[in-house]
């Protein structure tokens, strides 16, 4: 072993170690005291909301050095407002949640038997987040995995160095560690983390890690939930406002510049409208965003994900495709790594900006006669993560709902369906499994134990051996 190779196995052994050390303090607070009462629960909750709104600037600002610039303003509305809002819908519920529900008893009445389900903590929660929401897609999930009774352990993105120092220095004054810690991505973070033998593990991010982090948690049979991505695509119907579906859908599409995981990736339309829609969307970006420098419009996070996304640009007009901006000027600059809002015409089935998650300002449109040949492309990949139907007839949405399966659906708009406190969101097969918000958030980070009480008289009794006569009719009667 070199002294490279030996420094490295050093420094990952420490870093195993001290993510065990974390997750056994949690454990041993867990034993100590498994079943935090209302107010208890709803004391953590009122110290979540107060964390983020003590510290709101100062977490916009980590955001935004995080991306080099990030909006201000989108911050503030696609990940505090969710985060704080949201508190106030769990402690408005929570009484409610943790109440045990009664079940009716089988048997023929049973004497006076009783069935309960009653909701209890399962222990250590581990959160892996992302980094294009990283506000929102912790601090929302913690607000139910404390509504359920747990500890957390949460595991930041390598592209959130800003946020996570902050949230590691500041959080110790809000949480013990034994209730929440933080934990930056330093290398090599996300693998030991999602070996540790938690009690439910909840990550968001791509495919491709979800499928190692889930491989990881099977060694320990650790029930995940995965929230991913794909092609969402939005579905404009004939009978549905050009204008107005081009409003609401390049809002979704421009909003973090693109890098949402249900934003509107691709849009399929009547052939017919398309120059329509196209005229529409220069007039309305450009007058969202007059230039590139807009301070309303984000950054692409990294070197990485900018080099990608051009490189999908050329290839797509290398092989015929139309490349429109929508705001006047460059249509990118390398310095502030911005891209401007495009949208794609003609590209080709096989290029990767029609293979991949496209997880930027770009909106290429797919243009159809019949919506069978929509069902049909859509059917023929990967279920998404949601579909965005635009129409006025309920018929027709209703046949694409029955017909198309997504994990989420917004009609006559995008996105909203994630920001509803009370719908559970989630995806299906490749876009994820599971889902939290709502009181299936509650749900997922709970055990749902069934208890049954005996009666004081049993009517087993009547049924043991050694079987008789009475048994037979007994058991006649039960199975008529």
């Amino acid at each position: 072993m070199n002294d490279l190779t030996a420094a490295r196995h050093l420094l990952d052994t420490e870093l195993s170690r001290t993510l065990q050390t974390g997750l056994d303090l949690q454990r041993q607070a867990y034993l100590a005291h498994p079943v935090p009462t209302l107010d208890e629960r709803r004391a953590d909750l009122r110290t979540l909301q107060r964390f983020l709104r003590e510290n709101k600037l100062a977490l916009c600002e980590a955001i935004s050095a995080d991306y080099g610039h990030r909006s201000r303003h989108e911050t503030l509305l696609a990940e505090m407002f969710p985060a704080i809002d949201g508190v106030d819908h769990v402690q408005k519920h929570l009484r409610r949640w943790m109440k045990p529900q009664r079940r009716g008893v089988d048997l023929r009445n049973f004497f006076g038997a009783r069935n309960r389900v009653i909701p209890q903590p399962l222990g250590v929660v581990g959160v892996i987040v992302p980094w294009n929401f990283p506000v929102n897609l912790s601090f929302v999930p913690l607000s139910y995995i404390f509504a359920a009774g747990n500890r957390a352990m949460v595991k930041m993105s390598e592209n959130s160095r800003h946020l996570a120092r902050l949230l590691i220095e500041k959080i110790p004054a809000y949480f013990p560690p034994e209730k929440l810690q933080f934990f930056d991505e330093t290398g090599g973070v996300g693998i030991e983390f999602s070996r540790l033998h938690f009690d439910h593990l909840l990550f968001t991010g791509s495919g491709t890690t979800g499928r190692a982090v889930m491989a990881a948690a099977a060694q320990n049979l650790c029930p995940v939930t995965l929230e991913l991505g794909g092609k969402a695509p939005a579905i404009l119907c004939d009978d549905y406002a050009v204008r107005q579906a081009a409003e609401r859908i390049l809002f979704v599409k421009c909003l973090n510049a693109g890098q949402i995981c249900t934003t509107v990736d691709h849009l399929f339309m009547p052939t017919a409208k398309i120059g329509e829609f196209v005229q529409a969307a220069g007039e309305i970006v450009s007058a969202r965003y007059p230039t590139l420098a807009s301070p309303d419009f984000t950054s692409i996070i990294d070197q990485r994900s900018f080099d990608r996304l051009l490189a999908a640009m050329d290839e797509a007009s290398a092989r015929g495709a139309k490349l429109i901006p929508l705001i006047p000027g460059q249509p990118f600059d390398r310095s502030t790594r911005k891209i401007a809002p495009h949208i794609v015409l003609d590209a080709p089935a096989d290029c990767a900006l029609m293979q991949r998650e496209i997880f930027g300002p770009i909106l290429p449109i797919r243009g159809y006669q019949r919506l069978d040949e929509v069902i049909n492309a859509v059917n023929a990949g990967p279920r998404p993560l949601a579909i965005y139907p635009f129409s006025h007839d309920g018929a027709t949405v209703q046949m694409l709902l029955d017909r198309v399966m997504s994990g989420g659906v917004s009609v006559n708009d995008a996105l909203f369906h994630v920001g509803q406190h009370d719908l559970p969101f989630g995806g299906v097969g490749e876009s994820g499994m599971g889902h939290y918000h709502g009181k299936e958030g509650f749900d997922t980070f709970s055990k749902l134990r069934p208890v049954f009480y005996q009666a004081r008289w049993s009517s087993m009794k009547f049924i043991m051996p050694p079987y008789g006569k009475f048994a037979d009719r007994v058991l006649a009667f039960l199975t008529k």
